[in-house]
């Protein structure tokens, strides 16, 4: 087992026993030891790219892995902005799963086509993961401020009661963490534009992947379209939230495996 996965995973007991007993030691330690888990991921991930010669996505397990790195480093960014500390056993428990799954899979060493083997490759990439994991982040805390708003109006204060911060606070930090992933997405499609024109030819090719991200940006642009209207403000903005992150689930593994298309290569091994 790697020091990333082993440290994300003792980071999930950490924050699980802070959500148990709410002794703010234990979640510090819950943050730190996903910062270690970071750090060390990184320097496995460069490892593994200079033995290469390319980022490790060109099967699931690797794409699996570069996802849990991304993820982690996205919450470590907006954790210093909005404390919602809860998030970190939600951070933690998947960033550990991702990186548990990479880990059991297996990992067939892949000669991927000249093409992608590209800077702009790597920025497209990152920026799109970083999108995806900013939007899973909203996600959570749309999620979040459904519960803590049904527990509002049943009058339940349970666990989960007393570990929520203010639905103000949900809401911001859900916008918050739109406003990050539509624009990581935005440079991540953009890169991806011009990277296609020059090598393909096109700006656009009607890529299955293409189509569907187009599909994801357009719904988070509506979404903050109706922000700036204060039409979707707080239950409207967790349910389309929800809605988004579902669309981006689909995006990322379901049209791999039932389209043929150019970011095939990104998930299937041997293609």
């Amino acid at each position: 087992m790697s020091i990333a996965l082993s440290l994300y995973i003792l980071s999930t007991l950490g924050y699980l026993v802070f959500l148990l007993f709410k002794r703010e030691v234990w979640q510090r330690a819950g943050f730190f030891l996903l910062c270690a888990g970071f750090v060390s991921h990184g320097i496995l991930l460069g490892k593994n790219w200079v033995e290469a010669g390319h980022l490790p996505l060109f099967d699931l397990a690797g794409n699996l892995s570069f996802c849990a790195f991304i993820f982690a480093g996205v919450f470590i960014a907006l954790r210093h902005r909005y404390h919602v500390k809860i998030l970190g056993i939600f951070v933690a428990s998947v960033t550990a799963g991702l990186s548990l799954t990479s880990w059991l899979l297996p990992s067939v060493p892949a000669t991927p086509d000249p093409a992608y083997v590209s800077l702009w490759v790597v920025v497209h990439v990152a920026a799109s993961f970083g999108g995806n994991a900013a939007f899973t982040l909203a996600f959570a805390v749309g999620l979040l401020y459904l519960l803590l708003e049904r527990r509002i109006k049943e009058k339940r204060k349970d666990i989960l009661f007393r570990r929520l911060p203010s639905l103000e606070l949900l809401d911001a930090t859900g916008h918050a963490c739109v406003i990050v992933g539509f624009s990581l997405m935005t440079l991540g499609m953009a890169t991806g534009i011009l990277y296609a024109r020059a090598v393909w030819g096109s700006f656009w090719s009607w890529d299955p992947k293409e189509v569907w991200s187009l599909v994801v940006w357009l719904v988070y642009a509506a979404l903050l379209h109706g922000r700036l209207s204060s039409e979707w403000r707080g239950r409207k903005a967790a349910r389309m939230a929800v809605l988004g992150f579902l669309l981006v689930l689909f995006t990322f593994l379901g049209v791999n495996f039932l389209f043929m298309g150019h970011h095939g290569d990104f998930t299937r091994i041997g293609h």
